[in-house]
């Protein structure tokens, strides 16, 4: 089968002929029908992430297809089978994954880093009735990589971990695909939304996304333009870009009392030997400050079924559909900079 490898972090990638996956006992093989190009595989290409242990590699962890093939004692899922995967595959058996967490098991396998990965025609993963989500009939493959880690981490996120209510104020640092996922969900919730970005097509996106306001970051400091919009300070902010700057200038926007969420990876650089948040405005204003990584399998028929509601509309941030020949480039060009809204890989 063909496969995106790199040989070396920061190497230029490239397509290769590669075996098949096996399907190990309590495992499946899934035919990657789409997959989504995302920052968190270009963290994992430059070498920002120790959990890749072994060099070829083939990224992608934001994938849905048809299962190929099933390994022993495999149950609840058979070949044919339309499903996503979530980006953290949790054992299923650990005190985490029992009580509904398998988002941070601390045996957790994620596709694309912890092993081979999506970008390519076929991808392997573990303990497959624990994680594998059946996928509705009515759902298009490319809408179902899309929610990948970045709805799936936007959605747990937002309502789970924030507590994002109806009245409140959310301000989205950082409109790339996790920030307008963040920007939709915290809308669909009565939240009012203020999206940041420097890209004029990513606040576009924003606004169509529902964020009632959009601050173009380039033109000053962004906390002191929120609050010449929100005096006091908003409710809750989240750096879905994943920055010193944003972590900062998001803690610094936040009301007393405010919930601080970040979303956005931060590589070595930007995290260095000192605190990305500003901790003395965290004691001072007695802020709160929140993580979120991903979403247990078991919480995504929610998700699911928002979007079959009407209440999210992921398909409206698809911008582009690229080849696996077109993918090696497209991760180089992420050095640059991020294409505003989701880019989706067809094997």
């Amino acid at each position: 089968m063909r496969a995106v490898r790199f040989d070396a972090f920061g190497e230029t990638p490239y397509v290769a002929d590669v075996p098949m996956p096996a399907a190990a006992a309590g495992g499946a093989v899934i035919r990657v029908e789409a997959a989504g190009l995302c920052r968190s595989d270009w963290h994992g290409w430059q070498g920002h992430d120790p959990d890749i242990p072994s060099l070829p590699h083939t990224p992608g962890h934001e994938f849905a297809g048809v299962v190929h093939a099933v390994g022993d004692g495999v149950t609840q899922v058979h070949a044919g089978d339309r499903v996503i995967v979530p980006f953290v595959c949790g054992c299923g058996k650990c005190t985490w994954c029992v009580s509904g967490s398998a988002q941070v098991c601390p045996n957790q396998w994620q596709p694309g880093f912890h092993g081979p990965g999506a970008y390519a025609e076929f991808a392997a993963i573990p303990w497959a009735d624990f994680n594998l989500v059946a996928l509705p009939d009515g759902l298009p493959f490319d809408v179902a990589a899309s929610l990948g880690c970045r709805f799936a981490t936007s959605y747990r996120g937002i309502i789970d971990v924030a507590g994002v209510s109806a009245g409140e104020s959310v301000a989205v640092f950082g409109c790339g695909g996790v920030g307008l996922a963040a920007v939709m969900i915290a809308r669909s919730r009565g939240a009012r939304v203020i999206g940041i970005d420097a890209n004029g097509h990513a606040l576009a996106l924003a606004s169509q996304a529902g964020a009632e306001i959009t601050l173009d970051a380039s033109a000053g400091d962004a906390a002191q333009m929120i609050r010449a919009v929100v005096p006091q300070g908003v409710d809750v902010a989240v750096d879905a870009l994943g920055s010193a700057g944003t972590a900062g200038s998001a803690t610094r926007s936040l009301r007393i009392h405010g919930r601080h969420l970040q979303i956005g990876l931060l590589p070595p650089a930007a995290i260095g030997d000192h605190a990305t948040v500003p901790m003395h405005t965290v004691i001072g204003r007695e802020l709160s400050v929140h993580g979120s990584h991903g979403m247990a399998a078991a919480d995504y028929p929610r998700l699911l079924a928002d979007i079959a509601a009407g209440l999210l509309d992921p398909a409206q941030f698809i911008m582009r559909t690229i080849t696996l020949g077109d993918t090696p480039g497209a991760l180089v060009e992420m050095s640059t900079g991020t294409e505003p809204g989701i880019t989706i890989i067809r094997p």
